[in-house]
């Protein structure tokens, strides 16, 4: 299988020396060149019983690893299943017209913690309305900077209980439909988020595409111009039950701008890969891309040092998160459990399919060996 890996190393020494990468792209595109290779050294494992041997190579661990999610997924995972509630839950998408492209990727740690807040703010203004919900809410958001074809593409997606606390702390249901229409969210999250840009005009950064909005009346004519245009929100179906949105969440959270089984093929300098276009019912395509222009979108959707891609609002935040659901619990009849700690060891087994430090041949006891690492001038 063709990796993201293969297409670094192989056009490692070309890239570099024709783009500029920032730090935290540099460190990611070493991280991803050098996981599980012998520069990040390793251990070998020998069977007590059949004499087999093998080789592993340490992890990067960089978040932006194709390689590396799993573990973090599966911990994750497990530790939201001990919030669940029985009951629905919606997943809404925010996005960003194009025009505000360049001037979040000058400004990402600023300019996406704007699009969380401003998400959010809107989710819980409509949900405290009493015309539509009258209570308080929640939500787990995720940021995508990426499209399906690797181009910037800033959005949130948020999944959100169907119902909330009341000021009485009682439990009021959405019911079956979304507790607010989405093209009233999108004309409420437009304002706000347009209006944050605003404030915030004199501390932003402009370079290359957005240098041209320096000019206080070019910026005004953007963001009027912004006023005027219809910006997406959208809520898809409601999940069928908390299984559900697990698998949903276990995808999301801890995806990367594009997994490894997605590409098809790497020949002649193109790298081909999958993707699904949505505007033909989610039919599944292939589109192939020059491997330097492949290199340069992958490393696009690099975050800032430090930054959360994933946050939690309302009654699903951390501060006092535990009594809170508890309470949720016991207002929807979701059965209450004590919580556990998350057990490493089973999340490797299960990732494995079998119990670290036994041979997968005779299942017989491995004994580890050190293996020294290769200096690196």
């Amino acid at each position: 299988m063709i990796e993201v890996q293969d297409i670094f190393t192989s056009c490692a020494k070309q890239y570099l020396s024709t783009h500029h990468l920032s730090f935290q792209q540099k460190k990611a595109f070493d991280a991803i060149c050098a996981c599980r290779t012998a520069l990040l050294g390793g251990h070998s494992q020998a069977c007590t019983h059949c004499g087999e041997m093998s080789i592993s190579y340490n992890s990067c661990k960089n978040r932006h690893c194709p390689k590396c999610q799993t573990y973090r997924k599966e911990k994750w995972v497990e530790e939201r299943s001990q919030d669940l509630l029985d009951i629905g839950y919606y997943h809404a998408v925010f996005t960003i017209p194009s025009e505000l492209y360049p001037l979040f990727y000058n400004n990402q740690s600023v300019a996406y913690s704007l699009l969380f807040k401003c998400a959010w703010e809107t989710v819980k203004a409509f949900a405290a309305d009493r015309r539509h919900l009258g209570a308080a809410t929640g939500a787990t958001s995720v940021l995508h900077t990426w499209g399906r074809q690797l181009q910037y593409h800033p959005h949130v997606h948020m999944i959100i209980p169907s119902g909330g606390l009341t000021r009485h702390g009682k439990w009021k249901s959405s019911g079956k439909s979304f507790f607010a229409p989405v093209k009233a969210m999108s004309k409420v999250f437009r304002s706000k988020l347009l209006a944050a840009l605003k404030k915030m005009y004199h501390t932003l950064e402009f370079y290359g595409k957005s240098k041209e909005l320096v000019d206080p009346k070019a910026f005004k004519s953007l963001i009027d111009a912004l006023y005027a245009k219809e910006w997406v929100v959208y809520c898809k179906k409601p999940f069928k039950d908390s299984g559900c949105v697990l698998s949903y969440l276990g995808r999301y959270t801890h995806r990367v701008a594009i997994s490894n089984p997605r590409i098809v093929s790497f020949t002649d300098g193109k790298v081909t890969f999958k993707y699904r276009d949505s505007r033909e019912g989610n039919r599944e395509k292939t589109t192939s891309l020059d491997a330097l222009e492949f290199i340069r979108r992958f490393l696009m959707h690099v975050l800032p040092p430090g930054f959360a891609k994933i946050r939690h609002f309302g009654i699903l935040a951390s501060r006092g998160k535990n009594e809170r659901i508890d309470r949720c619990k016991r207002l929807t009849n979701t059965p209450l459990a004590e919580r556990v700690k998350i057990d490493a060891l089973a999340i490797v087994t299960r990732m494995l399919g079998r119990k670290p430090g036994v041979c997968a041949s005779c299942n017989h006891e491995l004994i580890r060996l050190p293996l020294a690492r290769p200096l690196v001038c």
